[in-house]
């Protein structure tokens, strides 16, 4: 299925010269959603995963479908300050800043497979950090997989060694 009709342009969004991948009218459509998640979900099929491990918050929604899919368990991977419990955290360098990311100590046991999860690749600074957490934490990540590749901001340079999926490329 063609799920790039699925997806709204919202011009200058964040801020003037953005052009803001909006996934909202996908997931309203539940076909199209569903189709999004299988489509995923067949990729990894085979490959075992024992956690899927996601970024809020577009992420959440598709991670925990994706796990679901996949008989997955699935992990958040949150802004500081959101989870409750001991974490262990990593900061990242953006465009315009810097970021953390934060993962439950206990999320990944050592040895376990991990798929990590986010709605929308685009510098890669955020699935990098990630995937350092579920390194930390003894995880073996299998793969990156996102519904967006915007390939023009090269993300996918900053996951050199992990494999890299997506189901639409901009």
């Amino acid at each position: 299925m063609d799920l790039r009709p699925f997806i709204r342009d919202i011009p200058d969004w964040p801020k003037p010269g953005v052009i803001f991948k909006d996934i909202t009218p996908l997931l309203r459509d539940r076909v199209a959603f569903r189709a999004a998640v299988d489509a995923l979900a067949d990729h990894y099929r085979s490959a075992n995963i024992d956690l899927v491990v996601s970024v809020e918050a577009r992420g959440f929604i598709f991670g925990g479908a994706l796990a679901c899919a996949l008989g997955a368990g699935f992990v958040p991977a949150r802004k500081p300050g959101k989870l409750p419990w001991m974490k262990i955290k990593v900061e990242y360098s953006l465009e315009y800043g810097t970021d953390a990311i934060e993962m439950h100590q206990d999320a990944i046991t050592k040895g376990q497979r991990v798929l990590v999860f986010d709605d929308v690749l685009a510098t890669g600074g955020t699935i990098a950090a990630t995937i350092q957490l579920v390194n930390a934490l003894g995880g073996i990540v299998v793969g990156s997989a996102f519904l967006i590749d915007l390939t023009f901001l090269h993300g996918a340079n900053r996951l050199k060694g992990y494999e890299v999926f997506s189901l639409i490329q901009y």
